[in-house]
């Protein structure tokens, strides 16, 4: 079966389509016309935000390669109107306080956040991904070092202008007729093809497809990182050439990584390979789509100006979001 796959990657590699020197991949589907577009389809100025919480309780819990956000306080009111009490205790003394802020009655709060760049809503990079030491358009995988991704870094996109385009959601979960998705559930591009004709959108190219599983609900409902991430349903890897035929510009999900996390043909991430290394397709993960879906049911219009850039982080290989949707 990995023949198979990688026979799926031949036929939907970008390598080259836009230029040997060519860093953005499927976002090149985005041009100024069709991003034109897609602010038409912001009729009512009704905003929508598809972004989950960044805080120390989402869904990557407190062990492995990635945890959730840590937000810390370096200044605040509390601490200034405490400085006397905490003098006696070796904090800060009022003078001390007082010399912080300056002269006049201005004070602030001050804060910074510590987190992976994706443990929370968030784009992958192109080059977060590679097999056969390549990433997309050939680039060598050595090209991202500890000093970061000297090509494909998540700045490439952001420079671009982010992803903001037309975007359609594919409600699989209330195609099913169901809260969500049973776990490893596997959506097909057959499926796909039934939603888009069961909700009455027509795909369009550079569109960015958003997949509702509803899966997001599950870790709600039990705050179980790792079952969650385990039993995660998702796209086949045989929708890659789904996409590639209908020049979908990126492709966002509200489970952990867009696929079925349970291997397919004992694959483990085919799709991630397929879309980021040869289709050069960024994924989105673990975004919030259930008052996206709620609100398109209920006027039936399930195409939507999305607006979803990316942070400019030198060298990074993904990126936390906060997308909204404009209806």
């Amino acid at each position: 079966m990995t023949e198979e796959w990688r026979k799926a990657g031949e036929r939907v590699r970008n390598w080259g389509r836009w230029g040997e020197e060519d860093q953005l991949g499927a976002l090149n589907h985005l041009t100024p016309e069709r991003i034109a577009y897609a602010a038409t389809r912001a009729r009512q100025g009704r905003t929508i935000q598809l972004g989950i919480p960044i805080d120390a309780y989402g869904p990557q819990g407190s062990s492995g390669y990635r945890r959730n956000p840590i937000h810390l306080m370096s200044l605040d009111g509390g601490d200034a109107e405490l400085a006397g009490f905490l003098e006696g205790w070796g904090g800060p003394t009022e003078a001390q306080v007082a010399g912080l802020y300056g002269h006049g009655p201005m004070r602030f709060n001050d804060d910074y956040i510590m987190m992976p760049l994706q443990s929370s809503t968030q784009w992958d990079a192109l080059s977060h991904v590679y097999y056969d030491g390549l990433l997309y358009n050939g680039y060598p995988a050595a090209s991202v070092t500890s000093f970061g991704a000297t090509r494909l870094g998540i700045e490439r996109i952001a420079e671009h202008g982010g992803v903001v385009g037309r975007g359609v959601l594919l409600d699989v979960a209330r195609h099913r007729g169901v809260d969500r998705l049973e776990p490893a559930s596997v959506i097909s591009p057959q499926e796909l093809d039934a939603v888009a004709a069961a909700q009455g959108v027509d795909l369009r190219p550079g569109d960015i497809l958003v997949v509702r599983t509803g899966w997001w609900t599950r870790f709600l409902e039990t705050r179980r990182h790792g079952e969650w991430f385990a039993g995660s349903p998702g796209l086949s890897w045989r929708c890659a050439q789904w996409l590639h035929e209908h020049d979908i510009a990126a492709v966002a999900a509200d489970n952990p990584a867009v696929e079925v996390i349970r291997p397919e043909d004992g694959v483990m991430m085919p799709l991630h390979m397929l879309a980021l290394r040869d289709m050069g397709m960024p994924l989105g993960e673990i975004w919030d789509l259930e008052a996206l879906s709620r609100d398109c049911a209920e006027d039936g219009v399930y195409d939507f100006l999305l607006c979803a850039p990316a942070l400019r982080i030198p060298g990074a290989v993904g990126t936390p979001i906060s997308p909204i949707a404009i209806k």
